[in-house]
Parts: C-alpha cells; sequence; structure tokens
C-alpha cells in the first residue's frame, strides 16, 4: 500500500503542475518552456527558506512570493510576443535556471543539491510515511483545483479563451491582451510553488536534475496528450504519462531497457494523438503557435 500511496502523492504534484499550466497554455493558447523553473524555484525557495530558520509557513510563503516576483519578471518581458519567439524565450529562461541551479554553489549547492529537508509538521503530527503525504497532496489539490476551476469559469477565464481564439479581435474589444497574459502566467507560476514546496519535503532531497527543459517538455507533454483548455485533459494525460512507466515495472524489464522504452512509447503516442486526434484525448483546443 505504501507503493500506492507514493504513486498518489507524486500524481497530485502533477496534476497541480498540469492545472496551472493549463491556464496558460490550455486557455491562454501560449505554449512555455519554462514551467518547471517555476516548481523548482517553489522547492529551492522553500528549502533555502527553511535552512535560514524560517517556520514552515514563511518558508512557504516566501517560495510562492519569489517564484511570483521571478514571473512577473520573465513575463513583462515575454509576453509582448506570441508563437516562436515567446516559446523561445520561456524556454531560454528554462536554461538560465537550470544553470543558476547548477553553478551557484555557494546558494544552492549546485549540482550536490540540497539535504536533509525538514518534513512539514501539522497539528503537532510530522508527516513522514506516504499514507500521510498522500493526505497532504490530496488537501492541496482540494485548496488548488476548486480555485483553477473557478477561474477557468471566471469571466478572467473567458477573456483568456477570447484572446486564444482572436487577440485581435479581443483587443478591439478592449481587452488589454499583455495585463490579461501576464496574471495568467503570474497565477500559474505562484500555483507550482505549491507542489514545488511539496515535493522538496516529501523527497527531503532536491538537486537541479529534477527541474530542467525535459521536466518543462514533460509538464506540456501532459497537456497535449490529455487536451488543454477544459478540466479533464490534465488529469488524463497526467494519469497516463505518470502511470505508464510504472506499469513497466511489472513486466520484468530491466530499469535501463524500460526507461528507454517509455520514452518510445510517449513519443508514439504524441505522434499518433497529433495525427489523429490533434486536440488531445479530452481536449477542446488545438495548439497552435500564433
Amino acid at each position: 500500500m505504501s507503493y500506492v500511496f507514493h504513486l498518489s502523492v507524486i500524481l497530485g504534484i502533477y496534476l497541480a503542475l498540469s492545472y496551472s499550466l493549463n491556464l496558460t497554455m490550455g486557455f491562454g493558447g501560449l505554449l512555455s518552456f519554462c514551467h518547471a523553473a517555476f516548481y523548482g524555484t517553489g522547492a529551492y525557495g522553500y528549502a533555502l527558506l527553511l535552512q535560514t530558520g524560517a517556520s514552515q509557513a514563511g518558508a512557504l510563503a516566501g517560495a510562492i512570493g519569489i517564484t511570483t516576483i521571478l514571473a512577473l519578471l520573465i513575463g513583462v518581458v515575454s509576453l509582448r510576443f506570441r508563437g516562436d519567439i515567446f516559446l523561445f524565450i520561456t524556454l531560454g529562461f528554462q536554461m538560465i535556471v537550470s544553470v543558476v541551479l547548477y553553478n551557484w554553489v555557494e546558494l544552492t549547492n549546485g549540482p550536490y543539491g540540497i539535504a536533509s529537508i525538514p518534513r512539514p509538521e501539522l497539528f503537532g503530527v510530522t508527516m513522514r510515511t506516504p499514507l500521510q503525504y498522500a493526505i497532504l497532496t490530496a488537501a492541496m489539490l482540494a485548496l488548488l483545483l476548486p480555485l483553477l476551476f473557478r477561474l477557468y469559469r471566471s469571466p478572467f477565464g473567458l477573456l483568456l479563451k477570447a484572446l486564444r481564439e482572436d487577440e485581435v479581435a479581443a483587443k478591439s474589444l478592449g481587452i488589454n491582451a499583455h495585463a490579461i497574459f501576464l496574471q495568467a502566467f503570474i497565477i500559474a507560476a505562484a500555483i507550482a510553488a505549491f507542489p514545488g514546496a511539496l515535493y522538496a519535503s516529501y523527497v527531503t532531497y532536491i538537486d537541479p536534475t529534477s527541474f530542467t527543459l525535459k521536466e518543462s517538455i514533460f509538464l506540456a507533454a501532459i497537456l497535449l496528450l490529455g487536451g488543454a483548455g477544459n478540466r479533464k485533459g490534465p488529469l488524463v494525460g497526467a494519469i497516463i504519462m505518470v502511470l505508464l512507466p510504472e506499469a513497466l515495472r511489472f513486466l520484468g524489464m530491466p530499469d535501463a531497457i524500460a526507461h528507454n522504452m517509455r520514452e518510445v512509447i510517449y513519443g508514439l503516442m504524441l505522434i499518433f494523438l497529433m495525427y489523429f486526434r490533434p486536440k488531445g484525448i479530452a481536449g477542446e483546443f488545438r495548439m497552435t503557435q500564433r
């Protein structure tokens, strides 16, 4: 059962990440390759603030604040552009964050990462077991998902959809595209800090390899596979992308072969879906570069 609870924690983390990315990529139609940078900022911010003596609540708030400021800075610049230029700016930002995490040894401990991250304590109980973390993950989702679903259905979400479908027409009606996209970008980044902090406390060790460009591409693939722009797509995509590697374990393959097979299967699934189901399994919006 511990294995099942562990999978539920990992799945919950990716659900929070994919649903937050869905706000900009699904509803806003902006293909972004830097969401793992915000995920990593949340994890590192939380761990580093705990090392300075901050409380767990203070460390979480600080991690969210740092991530929000970072998203504001990159969003102000990147969201002046669309299409390929926006994508490459987010890709470059992701690579910069990875380089900083690797090379700012005095702050991040470089490739050696940060170990012995304290586990959270709630109501006098220290979270240690996968079951306890599964409950904590469920509580995080119970907090974040209703907020995101409300945003999806709100006038703000409708404005994002209008900009996604025809930005020129939306602007002609007086909609400030830059401000709307910037708000969505910042909200998505701030929410990504939550699973980042949870991940850091769960594994008690983080290093730069968990927050690379590959992770950002993986998050984008979840939405492309499951479908962007609705509430079902991230769930379907996360279940398939997260649980598929675990299913391969039961085939008795060596780890090296299982890893390569996972990449092959991911690629074939994306190719198949882009040809036969370009909107994703449960998708309503086809991602295109404008």
